[in-house]
């Protein structure tokens, strides 16, 4: 098993399942030490994963685990999370912005409130806390900034539209998302030079966390369905990437194919049997 990430501190948001979680696993299983960011820390009704979970499987790999129960969407809620990291932890070199809000409905008929919750979540917050632990990096000479996207910030052609009737409704999602894109490349451009890497990932094809599952269960081909142990494979490249390697946005399985990477299992200790496709022999 690799110890790339022995002696790091990594926060990751939306930890509670989902690619969040397996992101976290991930890190502790290759040594890093995680805080790990979510609404609630205990199981909900008919939802499977928690925090409380992801924090058990981060403490079994002997890695230190914080937990932390915030709202993100709260200005004053997250205010504090940086610094309890850091008295809790130590400095932060890895921040995995993958916490978001889906606003998923007609952009004609989606409510102006769950838009500014998606603007919020999706842009404001990642850059927020992007802001929050860049100058330590810089200080030290080094860190990975690496924010979750998503195929749907990708524009149309124009018309006739060959399009989904689901990507349809998520239109401002994808448009929060588009943002997001343009803010890591700020960031990038801004911390060219300082040793700080900025980068964007997001799934070629969809990952089913248990989200996605709910939505598009039984509805795609086995060549529209990634692994989350492939998606987690390009989330820690780009969370252990060289210096000149900022400003991208990357696709998952087109970085792992590049990169040449071996898709793990979560857990570091040997190649995911699937590769790239889930449940694949």
């Amino acid at each position: 098993m690799s110890s790339r990430f022995e002696g790091r501190v990594a926060v990751v948001t939306g930890a509670s399942r989902g690619i969040g979680a397996a992101t976290a696993t991930r890190l502790a299983a290759e040594g890093a030490d995680v805080a790990v960011v979510a609404r609630t820390a205990d199981p909900l009704p008919d939802v499977s994963g928690s925090l409380s979970e992801t924090v058990e499987r981060v403490r079994s790999f002997g890695r230190r685990a914080l937990a932390l129960v915030v709202d993100l969407s709260d200005p004053d809620d997250r205010a504090g999370l940086v610094d309890r990291v850091e008295a809790e932890l130590g400095p932060v070199d890895v921040l995995v912005n993958n916490a978001a809000a889906g606003a998923r409905g007609s952009v004609l008929e989606l409510p102006a409130a769950k838009v500014r919750l998606a603007m919020e979540m999706n842009v404001v917050v990642p850059l927020e806390l992007s802001q929050r632990v860049a100058p330590g990096m810089v200080e030290r000479g080094e860190g990975w900034i690496v924010n979750l996207s998503s195929a749907t910030s990708r524009l149309q052609d124009g018309a006739p539209f060959d399009v989904t009737e689901s990507s349809k409704l998520l239109g401002v999602y994808g448009a929060s998302k588009a943002a997001l894109n343009r803010v890591t490349d700020a960031l990038a451009i801004q911390l060219h030079g300082t040793g700080v890497r900025v980068n964007t990932v997001q799934p070629r094809a969809a990952v089913m966390s248990e989200g996605a599952a709910a939505i598009y269960a039984n509805r795609l081909r086995p060549d529209q369905v990634e692994s989350m142990e492939a998606m987690v494979e390009g989330v820690l490249a780009l969370c252990d990437c060289g210096p000149d390697h900022s400003g991208h946005v990357e696709d998952s399985l087109g970085l792992v194919e590049r990169l040449g990477l071996t898709v793990m299992e979560l857990d570091g200790s040997a190649p995911y049997p699937g590769g790239i496709r889930p449940g694949a022999r």
